[in-house]
This record gives structure tokens, C-alpha cells and sequence, in this order.
């Protein structure tokens, strides 16, 4: 019997993160070694944004470099990963069971929102991956209801991984690399904040976050690379065991905190 799985909502960082990885990498591969081996992954990564959510059916998805102007090494890394159409079906049946639309990409490959986690979680590309698309236009309740029609697949042995950032905005980097390299304070203020209200379970108040978190709009001045983060909370079964595996900061504003939502 396959056991269930938890959702999980890791960061991805700055493209460096794969040569650099630190803190935040060493966290969610020990978070990967500790699960029980997936059927399939199901990656949800910040930098596919689509219309409607799209399911990614490539046998053999290419390591996308979706990136520019950063280190040669990071060009030269690839991710061998393999798909799996029969998984891929599934989760566009499940997609399809709630009354969503769903549309299939037989080309689909990794950008860097997928490739670099699963690299450092799952080095030897030992398990089918199926991507899948976030939609931005619909905020964090589309999001949020995409994440709640994967949840039967995680009794399947499907494990979700979304892959986003907990703050993100280039400008602040932009502003801190001139300045002297400080941090901004609403950085730790709304990665906290978010922790608490994970912790409490207030889908409520985190579905609001944009009006009711502290620094919500410099945190993420548009909120795709949050907006992975409520599909791992909606794949996760109700009142599920919220734990935070890392909380920490590169790139003196990107918050590198790491989610596992698992079953009590």
C-alpha cells in the first residue's frame, strides 16, 4: 500500500541557489530523504503561469535556463528528469473531477522554479515528474482551490511540491545590493506573520494576505511566486500538521522558508 503523502512548499531562490544552496538546500533534502518514496511528483513552480491550469505530459521534460546573465556554470547543469503519462492523466482527471478546466502541454519542460529544488531533493531523478501551471490572474483562492483537487492524489502516493518564494521583489534586491546589503525589516515581519497564521490554520486571513499582512505588497508586488504556496496548503488534507522545516534569508530579501503539510 502506498503511503500518503504530504504537500510541500519550498523555495527556490535565485538561480544561484543551485550552485549555492546553503541552509535552505541541505533543509529540503533532508526533508526529501525523510519521505516515503513517491509514485509521482507534481511540481508547481512560480515561473509557469498560465490561463488555465496545464499538465505537462513530456516522457523526458528538458532543463529549461530560464534565466540570464548569471554564472556559465549554472547553464551547464541539467536535471535528467522522466514524465509519466499515466500520472500525468491522473492529475488532469483529479483537476477535471472538481470542475476546473485543464488543458495538457506535451512539450512542457523544467524551468528553474522546478529544476533547482528537485535537483537538491532528488538528486538521482529517480521518480516521474509532471508539471503543472499556476494561474496568477486568479490570486491566491484559485490557487488555493487548484491545491484542494490534488489532495485525493496524495493517498496515491503523489507527492506535491510547489516551488515559489515567500517574499519576492527584484526591486529590493536591487535597492540592498546599492545600499549596503540590509535587510528590510517587512521581510521578517510578513515571513512571520505567514508562519503564525500557517501555524493557526487561518486559511481566512492567508487567503487576504495582500489587505491583512504587514509589508504584503513590497513582500510581493505581484504574488506569483507566493501563489505556489496555497496549492501546497490546499493539497494538504484538513487540519493537517503544519511544519515549518526552514526560515531563513538569501539575497538580503528573499525568504527562504520551507513548508511541509502533512496528515495527522
Amino acid at each position: 500500500m502506498t503511503p500518503n503523502q504530504p504537500a510541500l512548499f519550498v523555495p527556490h531562490g535565485a538561480p544561484t541557489f543551485a550552485l549555492r544552496p546553503g541552509a535552505a538546500g541541505a533543509a529540503i533534502a533532508t526533508l526529501a530523504r525523510g519521505l516515503p518514496q513517491p509514485r509521482a511528483i507534481i511540481i508547481v513552480s512560480a515561473h509557469w503561469d498560465t490561463a488555465v491550469p496545464t499538465v505537462g505530459f513530456s516522457e523526458r521534460p528538458e532543463t529549461i535556463h530560464d534565466f540570464w546573465g548569471f554564472p556559465e556554470a549554472l547553464y551547464t547543469l541539467r536535471y535528467p528528469a522522466t514524465g509519466c503519462r499515466e500520472a500525468a492523466r491522473e492529475v488532469v482527471t483529479a483537476i477535471r473531477a472538481v470542475g476546473l478546466a485543464v488543458e495538457e502541454d506535451a512539450g512542457r519542460g523544467l524551468d528553474h522554479g522546478a529544476w533547482v529544488p528537485l535537483r537538491l531533493m532528488f538528486p538521482d531523478a529517480d521518480v516521474p515528474v509532471i508539471p503543472l501551471s499556476i494561474q496568477s490572474h486568479g490570486g491566491p483562492l484559485a490557487a488555493y482551490r487548484l491545491g484542494q483537487a490534488l489532495a485525493p492524489l496524495a493517498a496515491r502516493g503523489f507527492l506535491v511540491i510547489a516551488s515559489g518564494s515567500i517574499t519576492h521583489s527584484l526591486r529590493d534586491y536591487q535597492l540592498a545590493v546599492r545600499n549596503g546589503g540590509q535587510t528590510p525589516a517587512y521581510v521578517r515581519e510578513f515571513a512571520d506573520w505567514m508562519a503564525a497564521h500557517l501555524a493557526a490554520g487561518d486559511i481566512t486571513a492567508l487567503l487576504d494576505y495582500r489587505r491583512q499582512a504587514p509589508g504584503a505588497l513590497q513582500a510581493h508586488p505581484s504574488d506569483e511566486h507566493l501563489l505556489p504556496l496555497y496549492v501546497a496548503l490546499g493539497a494538504a488534507s484538513d487540519k493537517a500538521l503544519v511544519r515549518r522545516i526552514h526560515a531563513g534569508i538569501d539575497d538580503y530579501v528573499i525568504a527562504m522558508d520551507a513548508y511541509a503539510f502533512s496528515p495527522r
